[in-house]
C-alpha cells in the first residue's frame, strides 16, 4: 500500500506520518488533569471562567510547578505523537525565566516548540505587559536551543492597551518575528474593540500593525468571513481549537471555512492532535454541516505552520504506528529532528514514572496556593 494509502487510514493501517504539530496550547496547564479544583460557583460566562479558573492557575504558578507541568504535558504529547508544540504561555508572578524552563524542558525531553510569553495588563497594567514583552525579547535574543523558537506573544486584545499592542509591534520588526494572540475566543473580544472605535479585535491588531505576515491568531470563533479573508490576505495563521471552544461555550468558528491558513490546536488540553481531529469531525458532521475533510486538511496545516517558524519542511519528524486504522492504532515510534524520542510505545528522552511522581507532587502542593488567589 502507498504511503497516501497509508496516510489515509487503509486496511493494512498507518505505517508512519509526519509528526502531528498542536499549532495552539498552553503548557501551563499539564498539571490541570491531576485533581485541579473546581472553582466554588459555577462560572457562568467566558470570562468567568479565566478569572476563576485559569488567570487564577496562572497566577500561582512558580518554578517547580511549572517545570513538573511542562515535562508531563511534553512526555504525555510526544507519546500520543505530537512533535511540535506551538505554546502560548502566561505566569505572571513568575514572568522573567519562564520560557527557559519551557524550553529546557522542550530541549531535554526533545519536542520542537514555538514559545511566547502573552504579555498582558490584567493585573499589573502596563508594567507587567512590559515584562510580559521583555521576556519575549530576551528569550528569542538568548535562545541557542535547535528545536526551540521564540516569537512575540500577547494575551488578548481585550487586555492589553493600544500601547502595548504598538510595543508588540515595534518589536517584530527589530526581531523579524510575529505575534501569537487569542482573537475574538469570546464576544467579550469584540465588545472591547467596539468600545475602543474599532470595527472588531483584528482591525485593532492589524491597525497596530501587530499581526506581521506569519502571525498565529487563536481561535476566531467570532469573525465574520471577510475578515477570516483579510488575515490570510495578511499571511496570518488561525487555530481552531474544538474540545475547548465546546467546552467553555464560545461557539463554532464557522467563518473559518474562507481560509486555508487555519490549523489545529489543543488550547491546553492534552496533545492528543488524533482527539481533537476526530471531535472536529464529529461536530463538523453532526451540527454544523461542513465536510468532514476539514479536520484532516486543518490537523495537516500545523506543519506548514510550524515549518514557517523553523524554516524547514521537518521531514525528519515521523510518527509511526502499529497496524490499525489511524484512529485507533497506537502510536509506536516518535522521532523529531531525526532523533527517537519513543520507541515501541514508550519514552526514551526522559523517565515517565518520575515525570508523573513530581508532577503529582507539585499538583498537590500547587492546588492549595491556586486557591489564595484572589
Amino acid at each position: 500500500m502507498s504511503e497516501p494509502a497509508r496516510a489515509a487510514g487503509g486496511s493494512a493501517g498507518p505505517a508512519r506520518r509526519p509528526g502531528f504539530v498542536n499549532a495552539h496550547t498552553h503548557i501551563y496547564s499539564g498539571l490541570a488533569p491531576l485533581g485541579m479544583p473546581a472553582p466554588a460557583t459555577p462560572p457562568g460566562s467566558f470570562t468567568e471562567i479565566l478569572k476563576q479558573i485559569w488567570w487564577r492557575l496562572d497566577r500561582a504558578l512558580d518554578e517547580a510547578s511549572l517545570r513538573a507541568a511542562a515535562r508531563l504535558y511534553i512526555a504525555e504529547a510526544l507519546l500520543a505523537g505530537t512533535t511540535t508544540l506551538v505554546d502560548h504561555h502566561e505566569s505572571p508572578n513568575l514572568i522573567e525565566g519562564s520560557l527557559e524552563i519551557l524550553a529546557d524542558a522542550c530541549q531535554e525531553l526533545g519536542i520542537r516548540a514555538v514559545l511566547c510569553y502573552g504579555a498582558t495588563e490584567r493585573n499589573e497594567g502596563r508594567d507587567e505587559a512590559e515584562q510580559g514583552l521583555a521576556e519575549c525579547r530576551r528569550f528569542i535574543l538568548a535562545n541557542r536551543r535547535s528545536r526551540v523558537r521564540g516569537v512575540i506573544g500577547l494575551h488578548a486584545s481585550f487586555t492589553v492597551s493600544n500601547e502595548t499592542l504598538d510595543e508588540a509591534a515595534a518589536l517584530c520588526r527589530e526581531l523579524g518575528t510575529v505575534v501569537h494572540v487569542h482573537v475574538a475566543e469570546d464576544v467579550a473580544d469584540l465588545v472591547d474593540a467596539h468600545a475602543r472605535r474599532y470595527p472588531g479585535p483584528l482591525e485593532r491588531l492589524m491597525e497596530r500593525g501587530a499581526v506581521p505576515r506569519g502571525s498565529i491568531l487563536a481561535h476566531g470563533v467570532h469573525l465574520e468571513r471577510h475578515q477570516v479573508s483579510a488575515a490570510a490576505a495578511a499571511g496570518a495563521w488561525l487555530c481552531q481549537n474544538p474540545r475547548s471552544n465546546h467546552g467553555n461555550r464560545v461557539g463554532y468558528p464557522r467563518a473559518l471555512a474562507a481560509s486555508d491558513r487555519v490549523a489545529l490546536g489543543t488550547d491546553g488540553y492534552p496533545s492528543d492532535l488524533r482527539a481533537e481531529r476526530a471531535f472536529l469531525e464529529r461536530m463538523l458532521a453532526s451540527q454544523h454541516h461542513e465536510p468532514t475533510a476539514v479536520a484532516a486538511a486543518r490537523l495537516e496545516a500545523g506543519r506548514a505552520l510550524a515549518a514557517e517558524r523553523f524554516g524547514a519542511a521537518l521531514e525528519t519528524d515521523v510518527v509511526e504506528f502499529e497496524p490499525g486504522p489511524e484512529a485507533d492504532a497506537r502510536v509506536k515510534h516518535v522521532t523529531v529532528d531525526s532523533q527517537i524520542v519513543v520507541r515501541d510505545g514508550a519514552l526514551v528522552t526522559g523517565d515517565l514514572e518520575e515525570i508523573r511522581a513530581r508532577a503529582r507532587e507539585a499538583a498537590e502542593r500547587l492546588w492549595p496556593r491556586m486557591a489564595t488567589v484572589r
